[in-house]
Formats: structure tokens, sequence, C-alpha cells
């Protein structure tokens, strides 16, 4: 008959006690607590990183833009027809919201930006059950400064003519509130997509942390807060307004 060896207290393993164990849960709830604002923090600024490229990057296309058709802007809106219309950005279709045709080709910058992707901002958010698209996917997420094109601003306005290249915006974060087409309602409030900004109304989206990212007309770029008055907050955690008018007039 064999006999199990008898195991002497010296030649146990050592192990975690209770409070030990419990101690080491606490320190790693501590370290997390620590990381992941840090961790969220870093990605909001690799997404604002991200947004000022990409506002940069339209700067420099309007600015070839401008050497190839004698210093002059573009208009925000070109014509429309039976089947859509073509804007600044691109041609949108006709039809229902959420369904509408995109063709950013059509767009005045396209040929300068060749489809880079700069088009929209990682900071907007497609997936929200608030967020209601225009087109079937993503349009555009950045707003023309609609005092540089008709309908206020000068016809065949020159880049030239404008003062302070580094007061005017050209470009911002857009998005609006929208109630008055389904699936949005004035019980349903949701935000889309917007393609000007202006000085009366909420078309400027202010979703970096409150603030909005714009391109001036000489390519640099500020994170600007709205005008107190203008805030439209009827989608919750996502603001809405415009910047002040020295910034986007330039009369």
């Amino acid at each position: 008959m064999r006999h199990r060896p008898i195991t002497k207290p010296s030649d146990r393993r050592p192990g975690f006690t209770l409070v030990e164990l419990l101690v080491v849960i606490a320190v790693i709830g501590v370290l997390a607590a620590l990381l992941v604002p840090a961790l969220a923090r870093a990605r909001q600024s690799a997404r604002q990183t991200t947004c000022i490229n990409n506002s940069r990057q339209l700067a420099a296309a309007t600015l070839m833009y401008t050497a190839d058709h004698d210093d002059r802007l573009f208009p925000y809106r070109y014509h429309s027809d039976g089947s859509g219309t073509r804007y600044w950005f691109g041609w949108l279709a006709k039809g229902s919201e959420g369904g509408r045709a995109f063709d950013a080709t059509q767009g005045a910058l396209h040929p300068y930006l060749r489809g880079r992707g700069v088009s929209t901002c990682p900071e907007l958010n497609y997936s929200s059950r608030f967020f209601k698209p225009k087109a079937a996917g993503a349009a555009y997420g950045y707003g023309y400064n609609l005092h540089l094109a008709p309908p206020l601003g000068p016809a065949n306005l020159r880049a030239g003519q404008i003062r302070l290249h580094d007061r005017v915006a050209l470009f911002a974060d857009a998005a609006q509130v929208n109630t008055f087409q389904a699936p949005a309602s004035p019980d349903r409030p949701m935000l889309e997509e917007f393609y000007y900004v202006n000085a009366t109304e909420a078309t400027t989206h202010f979703r970096h942390r409150g603030r909005s990212m714009v391109v001036f007309l000489d390519g640099h770029t500020e994170t600007l807060p709205p005008e107190p008055a203008s805030i439209d907050e009827r989608v919750s955690n996502e603001v809405t307004g415009w910047l002040a008018p020295n910034r986007l007039r330039f009369d």
C-alpha cells in the first residue's frame, strides 16, 4: 500500500490571501480610472488633428481653385433640375431623406482633392440615434462661409478683394437641427449634415468639446466657441449655433 508523502508547512507554495487579492483589485481599479480618461483624451486629440488636416486641405484646394478661376471664389449652389441640385460640395439628388444619391465628383473642389477622404469630420457621429442622414451615406460635414458667395456675398467675388484673410472664415464644422423632415419631427429633433455657415443661422457645429474647427482664408485653423445667444441645444449632447459675425463677414 502506497502512502502519500506528508507535506510540511514549509513545502507549501505561497499564495494570495483574500486581503492581498482585494488590494491588487483595488490598485487595478485605480489604474483603470486613471488610464480611461487619458485614452479618451488621446482619441479626441487624434480626431481633432484629423479635422485640422481636413480643413487645411479644403483651404489648399480652394487656393488652387481660385488660381485656376481668375481669383474668383466658387458659388454655394450652381443649378437645380428635376433630378437634383449641384452644390459646391457635389451633386445631391432629390428624394427621401437618408436615401438620396450623392456625387462628390461634381463638387467645385473635387479636382483638387481627388477624393482624399477629407469631407467628413471624425467627431460627427453618424451612428447616433439622434442623427438623420441626408444622403445614402455620409456626404459632407463642413460648411462653406455663405458670406463669400451669393445670396449673402457678392457675385463673382475675388479672393483678393477680401482684406484680413487671417480673420475671415472659409469653412467650419457644420450641422443643423432638423424637426421638419422624417424621421425627424417637432417632438423628435435630430442632427443632420449641413453645407454652409453664416452669421444668422444655427448651422455651425461645435463638436470639438464645445468648439468648432474653423479654417480661414489664409489656411490657418482655430477652434472657436459659439456666439452665446445663438446656441441651439435641442439635440442632446450636440451644440449648434453660429460664429461671431466678424469671423464670417468681411464688409
